[in-house]
């Protein structure tokens, strides 16, 4: 049922596109690998998301990412998962879709049943303790290479970057939820479209 959401959602907004034929493996191990590696949830996603899909596939442009990271944020559900079905099925159609969420939800399987089975005992100890204190720390240093890099591609000119100060600022000033912040930026972006065209 989540797949299929995301589906309808992606065809009403990307009516047309050419799916390119890319094989169901590739599509499953490039999410495997991108669920495998991703610590922190879906914003700690987006580097690795930008480095294999954007510039060594070439599956979408990073305007793209940045629109299917966006309608992820507005659909039910996890945005790791919504982005990574926009992306199969922009692929291979609703196959795409199903390896490509499969793909990338495996991984936490797998490594939730092992920690859950093996690590418990063992969570508390300090070295494993200071791993994962080293491992949140580069999470954040990727987000924030990954947010440069959409910076220069999102921001050109000065309504991106007014749009951005106060989408920042109703994040993280007042708490307002990324639904409506992305709602109120879709619905000003149409208003600045007419007002260019008057």
């Amino acid at each position: 049922m989540k797949v299929y959401t995301n589906i309808v959602v992606f065809k009403l907004i990307n009516s047309g596109i050419v799916q390119k034929m890319i094989s169901g493996l590739d599509l499953f191990w490039t999410f495997f690998k991108i669920g495998l590696f991703t610590f922190g949830g879906g914003a700690a996603m987006l580097p690795l998301l930008r480095a294999e899909v954007v510039e060594k596939r070439q599956w979408a442009s990073d305007e793209e990412l940045l629109d299917y990271y966006s309608i992820g944020q507005c659909t039910p559900g996890i945005i790791a998962i919504n982005t990574a079905t926009f992306i199969g099925y922009k692929m291979r159609g609703y196959w795409g879709a199903v390896l490509t969420t499969f793909g990338v939800v495996m991984p936490s399987v797998i490594v939730i049943t092992l920690i859950a089975a093996l690590l418990q005992n063992y969570m508390q100890h300090p070295a494993v303790a200071a791993a994962f204190a080293g491992i949140r720390i580069v999470v954040v240093a990727l987000i924030l290479e990954a947010v440069v890099e959409l910076w220069k591609k999102g921001i050109r000119n000065r309504f991106g970057a007014a749009v951005f100060v106060v989408s920042l600022v109703l994040l993280a000033g007042f708490g307002l939820g990324p639904v409506w912040v992305v709602l109120l930026a879709a619905v000003g972006g149409v208003i600045y479209l007419r007002s260019l065209r008057k």
